[in-house]
Parts: structure tokens; sequence; C-alpha cells
């Protein structure tokens, strides 16, 4: 009876290490990782502040540091009083233009009374026709004037919008000297501390989003077919005490061309020459970390 009952034991354990075993046969597995954008200085100068710190949680738009603009701001004001000073000295059409239109009224107040006295007999129609002459002569000054302020008015003008050129170009720069945070994440890495100087496109940050972190696993040629896009699988991570954290993940990329195994991953078939890549985007509670691996089922 005592031979039974061993016999029976050792039976339950072998199913009970054969269902593990099947448990954790994974159909692939891979490594962790996540979109991960270096940020860099858009101006040269010194750093007068720069607040992040790795691990930082930072949102985008958020302004994390300064660069230096005094010399910036002191341009600004250079070319805004450049700017004043081009057009203040613009013509006043109406007032050029003003004594020769009281000229021509007069003119033309003249030859309506020269009309009345060569119609009444009174005057000769020479004196009529010389008052028409002045009214035309007074005309074409008034329209050679108006031209002549027109085209200074628009010299000027296109002068100062190249002064505003520059001007905008320089309050882009001192925007720029504002290390403004473009995306939301966690800083990974930082590259600079304050009162350095940095230059423009020299990295200042590394930032990436762990909200929704993507695990890359292999698969063989054999598992393709039961891989689909949009498909849900099941991601396993190590817990630690020889058990597995089980979360959902979905498929968001297939690899269209076959590549070598590479030689950290193990696939379900493990002597596979050509493997698959694919990416399953998983979301972060705060367990996952860039660089873990991942162990999938389908």
């Amino acid at each position: 009876m005592k031979k039974v009952r061993l016999i029976y034991a050792a039976l339950a354990l072998t199913c009970l290490f054969a269902c593990r075993q099947d448990k954790n046969d994974f159909d692939a597995s891979g490594t962790f990782e996540a979109v991960e954008t270096i940020i860099s200085a858009e101006v040269n100068g010194k750093i007068l502040s720069f607040e992040a710190k790795e691990g930082d949680v930072l949102k985008a738009g958020q302004v994390i540091g300064y660069i230096d603009s005094t010399q910036l701001h002191l341009q600004r004001l250079q070319l805004e009083q450049n700017k004043k000073a081009i057009l203040s000295g613009r013509p006043n059409t109406q007032i050029q233009t003003k004594a020769l239109k009281e000229q021509l009224a007069t003119a033309k107040t003249d030859r309506d009374r020269m009309a009345n006295l060569v119609q009444g007999g009174v005057a000769n129609p020479k004196q009529l026709d010389d008052a028409n002459a002045r009214i035309t002569t007074l005309e074409a000054q008034i329209s050679a004037q108006e031209s002549s302020l027109y085209t200074t008015n628009t010299s000027i003008e296109e002068q100062a919008n190249l002064v505003e050129v520059q001007l905008q170009e320089v309050l882009d720069r001192l925007e720029k000297s504002k290390i403004t945070n473009p995306v939301n994440g966690t800083v990974l890495t930082t590259f600079v501390e304050p009162f350095e100087m940095t230059a423009a496109g020299r990295p200042l940050y590394k930032i990436a989003d762990l909200s929704t972190l993507t695990l890359r696993a292999y698969i063989t040629g054999d598992q393709l077919p039961q891989v689909k896009l949009n498909q849900n699988v099941k991601v396993y991570t190590d817990k630690g005490d020889g058990g597995f954290n089980e979360t959902e993940g979905s498929v968001t990329w297939i690899n269209d061309k076959a590549e070598f195994t590479p030689k950290s991953i193990l696939t379900k078939n493990e002597r596979a020459n050509l493997v698959y890549a694919i990416k399953v985007r998983v979301v972060n509670d705060g367990s996952y970390k860039i660089g873990m691996y991942g162990e999938i089922k389908f």
C-alpha cells in the first residue's frame, strides 16, 4: 500500500512538472523598448538654468531651463530702433501735394470765371485756353509728385520689412533660448549641467514616453501565419520568485522580411536560422523597464 502511494505521488509530481513546463512554453521572447528622443540646444550660449533630472516626468511644452540671451535681447532693441528710424523717413503724400492741389483749385476757379467772360464777349478765348493749359500742367505735376512719393514710401516700407524679418529671426532665437520640452515622457539621461556652455545641436537630455512600451520579439516562419496586426497576445515577465507577471499586448508591427536569429533571443524553435521581428504594444503600469526581457503567447 505504501508503494502504491509513492507511485501516485511520483505521478502527481511528474504531471505537475509537465504542466509547469507546458505553461512556460512560450511562443516568442524579446526585450522591451521605447521611442527615445534626444533633445538638443537650438542656440549658442551659457546654460543659466537646467531643471531636468533623470527620472523626472515632463509634459510637452514645459519650460525646464534657459540659455543666456542677453546679446539677442540687445540685438532685438537695436533692430526695433532701426525700424522706427526707417519708418520716420516716410514722406506725407497729403502734405507734400497740398500746395499744388490748392493751386489747382484756384486755377479751376479762374478758368470758370474766364469761361463766363469769354461767353459774354468780354475776354479773349486765348485767355481761356491759357487757363485750361495751367490746369493741365498742375494736374501733371500733382500726378508726378504723387508717383515719386509713392515710390519713396514703397522703398522705405521694403527697408522696414527687411528689418522686420531680421527682428522676427531674433525673436525666434530668443524663444528658442528657453529650453522647452517637446513631448510627454520620462527623462532617461541628462548630458549637461547649469552654467556649461552649449551650442546649437548639442544634446541636452534624452526622454521617452514610458506609459506604453514596445516588446520587440522574434517568431519563426512556422509561427508567422498565427500572428496578425492588432492581434491581442499574452505577455509575461519574470516576477522574481520563479513565477511570471501576465498582461495583454497588441501586435502593432510585423516585419515583412526575415532576418537571422539574434544570439540573445530564444524562439519556440531554437534551431531556426531565420526569424521575423514583431512589435507588441504593452501599457506600462510602471513595472516594465526598457531592456527588460518578456515572453509572448499567442
